[in-house]
């Protein structure tokens, strides 16, 4: 895992003069040193007539021969590459390169990667199993060629300086570069209170910024810049038998799993008692047994859930038993990680500062804290994200009233988002409007059977947009907490395969007689105790320890009592202290599940510090 980033532009700028290059190599490094976090075991500089490439590194395979910017050349021309992520089947492409004649030098899947360009061309892409960005500077045909992978799992976001293309794995990389100055407009308040915490894909919220979409490609020449879509999902019948669906996801998962504990460091892994960790866990540990190793695991918590946890419909039982239950079964060395109330609302900030943007408040500053511990011992850590949204563990997959709703079933109440914010400009956002019509923008895109109508319709919506819109949001959650923390976080449900595969298979399948992802419990029942076989789906865990609402009350009412406060041009001052007032209960969840009047505090608290640490210019 590393961290990227480069400018291009053919006004042949760059290395002109001495001064001109010094300068230029002077941005590369401001560039790439505000990205360390990602990696600084080594760096890198590629400076030419029309490009210059930046390189952080993180190094997980082999260490010796992996420097970034790497070079290649082919028929008297020079490529050059900066690859943030990892390639699970890399031996495959090796493979097939050497029937061609073409023999990598190295076993660093960065080598692969260009030796495939340098091949294959653009149609490398569809090559590659793994979680990627990078950027190709190819000299022969003078183009930037950039790639993010297809679940969007590793960020690549860009901008424009003039006819300078600008990009970078993080948006603080592209604020080192001079001209790119951080500013605000209407459309980012709007990405703010009436999406945030997730982001319209593409979006990067300041304006002027973008992401590369996820499973998108693109050249950057002397035409200006082209994006296209190399993969997406796909609607198909689907006609294997329940036992066969069973036995494809349970190879597909499998696989997945053994693929991405390839690695020359330690892999750990994160535990949560869920059935969704537990079964990457269980399979994790069986492949490093089979080395003769032992897997690491870590599990989180908060101080005094022990005591303070609240029963709930969306999480009705603490996870620690659960834990210990796996952990019985399993011989693996594993720490309990806590975080208590103080250190949770500090974290705050720098959850911020790691993802440049306002985010799932104590989801991410909790996971932020716990990526810190668990890097003081591993480098690369496997994990359950992703699995909700693709086999249907949330209730707007089935409850009714969720599923058939016209708008996102995660923020489906506005109430909370609009209530604290000055009367005139909740007016000039139009928060539901603006909401609504990113909905229908995404509902116009699912890729839907012929006469394919009704519920399954509905489902199949659903499926698209949680896997578009919402596991986006925690793919960005845990690359950011993981990266800033110097740790590679894996996704293995995030398999581009079983998202294909799994996209199409009938609902009846995934809630077979009513139960909540039984297709991946039948998959898995040979490893999962009995106990976490039909144990309900449980969310990351919250705090429930009353001290932590007291914390962001008092934080929450300085920092709106404060005329230098930047939220005061933003929100209503006396509805926030009403609200403070207020007792936790108050409200529908505005985000999610769990995110009550708790979290928009907090939230509140992260876009305040927001304003004040980047100072954007405001457009409103």
């Amino acid at each position: 895992m590393c961290g990227i980033a480069g400018f291009c532009d053919y006004s042949d700028r760059f290395t002109c003069s001495d001064e001109k290059a010094e300068s230029a190599m002077v941005t590369l490094k401001r560039m790439r040193e505000v990205i360390a976090h990602r990696g600084c075991d080594q760096t890198g500089e590629y400076l030419r007539k029309y490009v210059g490439l930046s390189h952080t590194r993180l190094s997980i395979r082999d260490a010796s021969n992996g420097i970034q910017p790497m070079i290649g050349r082919k028929d008297g021309c020079e490529y050059a590459i900066v690859f943030n992520g990892e390639i699970y089947n890399t031996e495959e492409i090796i493979s097939d390169l050497r029937e061609r004649g073409v023999s990598p030098n190295t076993t660093c899947d960065t080598e692969v990667i260009l030796l495939a360009y340098m091949e294959y061309g653009k149609k490398c892409v569809e090559m590659l199993n793994g979680i990627f960005a990078f950027a190709i500077w190819d000299f022969a045909e003078e183009k930037l060629f950039i790639v993010r992978d297809r679940a969007g799992v590793k960020p690549l976001f860009y901008t424009f300086v003039g006819d300078t293309f600008v990009f970078g794995s993080e948006i603080k990389a592209l604020f080192e570069y001079p001209g790119v100055v951080p500013t605000v407009s209407l459309d980012s308040f709007r990405e703010i209170f009436g999406i945030g915490p997730v982001r319209t894909g593409g979006c990067g919220v300041f304006e002027g910024i973008y992401e590369l979409d996820s499973g998108c490609c693109g050249w950057y020449d002397r035409n200006g810049l082209t994006v296209e879509r190399y993969w997406d999902l796909k609607s198909e019948d689907h006609t294997d038998s329940y036992e066969q669906t069973v036995d494809r996801v349970s190879y597909l998962l499998r696989d997945a799993v053994r693929r991405q504990m390839v690695s020359d460091v330690p892999v750990c892994s994160f535990l949560s008692g869920g059935i969704d960790s537990s079964i990457v866990t269980a399979i994790a540990a069986q492949v490093i047994r089979e080395s003769g190793g032992t897997l690491s695991t870590f599990s989180f918590d908060f101080k005094g859930n022990d005591i303070y946890f609240k029963s709930n419909s969306f999480q009705p039982e603490p996870d620690r038993p659960y834990v210990d239950i796996m952990l019985s079964q399993l011989n693996t060395n594993h720490t309990y990680l806590e975080c208590d109330e103080e250190e949770l609302a500090d974290m705050l900030y720098d959850a911020v500062c790691a993802k440049d943007l306002p985010g799932m408040t104590d989801v991410d500053a909790s996971l932020l804290y716990f990526c810190r511990k668990v890097k003081e011992n591993n480098k690369v850590a496997v994990t359950g994200e992703c699995a909700d949204e693709i086999f249907g563990g949330y209730p707007w997959f089935y409850r009714k009233d969720l599923l058939e709703g016209d708008g996102f079933p995660w923020s489906r109440d506005m109430t909370m988002r609009e209530s604290l914010l000055r009367d005139d400009f909740a007016a000039r956002l139009d928060l539901e409007d603006y909401a609504h019509e990113r909905y229908l923008d995404s509902v116009r895109r699912v890729p839907l059977l012929d006469g394919e109508s009704g519920e399954e319709a509905k489902r199949r919506q659903i499926t698209y947009l949680n896997i578009k819109w919402f596991m986006q949001t925690l793919l960005d959650r845990m690359d950011r907490t993981s990266m800033y923390s110097g740790l590679e976080a894996r996704v293995p449900f995030a398999d581009h395969r079983i998202m294909e595969y799994v996209f199409n298979v009938p609902w009846s399948m995934k809630r077979r007689n009513d139960v909540e992802k039984s297709l991946l419990r039948d998959a898995f029942k040979d490893i999962l105790p009995p106990q976490l076989f039909m144990r309900k789906k449980s969310p990351y865990p919250k705090t429930y320890n009353p001290n932590y609402q007291r914390i962001l009350r008092e934080r929450l009412t300085a920092v709106v009592n404060d005329s230098s406060s930047p939220i005061q041009n933003i929100v209503d001052v006396k509805k926030v202290l009403d609200f403070l007032e207020q007792p936790d209960t108050v409200g529908k969840p505005w985000f999610g599940q769990l995110m009550t009047s708790v979290q928009m505090a907090a939230y509140i608290l992260q876009i305040n510090f927001w304003l004040k640490k980047y100072r954007p210019a405001v457009k409103i």
